[in-house]
């Protein structure tokens, strides 16, 4: 049996917006001062997304999101870029997780490339709008890592790597085969939530 294309989204279902917000007075229309955005009601406190990631989402020490920076490993300057951008966030963000440079594609992905992990929201809200100013000419996957109760590992792995991931610079094109395989043959326990 062939697996839905994983980056469709008609291939998932999605919790509902608006759980938890239900039989609500409806929103104010009234316009704030600068005429275009819209006045929202006070709140008695942030959102605990500010502090913590929203389940699925996993808190433990897997991260709640990988980001791997691409390279072409044929062009010199690139290279060279990539090992300096490499060097400036091991400096100026010595609290996040990061791994070696590979100069040339490994697992699912097609070029040589350097992962860098988050493991909360702060340090997301940090270092991703610092990349899309700095990576300069090389391209971004920012993918979650979600555990959720029912899923295999690899079905999870495969939805975070396509359907949830986020570009930054040319959308390059994954080897998702080794998920897809493993996801079809349901490999992978199951995953539990991370309170």
């Amino acid at each position: 049996m062939a697996l839905p294309n994983p980056s469709d989204p008609t291939a998932y279902t999605y919790p509902w917006p608006l759980q938890g917000y239900e039989n609500l007075p409806p929103l104010p229309e009234e316009k704030n001062e600068d005429g275009k955005s819209l006045r929202n009601e006070p709140s008695h406190a942030p959102s605990k997304a500010y502090e913590e990631f929203p389940e699925p989402l996993r808190r433990d020490r897997r991260g709640g999101f990988d980001i791997h920076v691409y390279f072409r490993e044929d062009d010199e300057q690139q290279l060279n870029y990539a090992r300096a951008l490499w060097e400036r966030i091991r400096r100026e963000f010595p609290e996040l997780r990061i791994y070696r440079v590979w100069d040339k594609p490994i697992g699912p992905h097609p070029r040589g490339m350097f992962e860098v992990n988050v493991l909360t929201p702060a340090q997301f809200g940090a270092f991703v709008p610092w990349l899309a100013i700095w990576r300069g000419p090389l391209s971004a996957l920012v993918h979650p890592n979600t555990a959720e109760p029912g899923v295999a590992a690899a079905a999870g792995e495969l939805r975070d790597h396509s359907q949830r991931a986020i570009w930054m610079g040319e959308r390059l094109t994954l080897d998702l085969s080794p998920f897809e395989e493993a996801a079809a043959a349901g490999a992978g326990e199951s995953t539990e939530s991370s309170s």
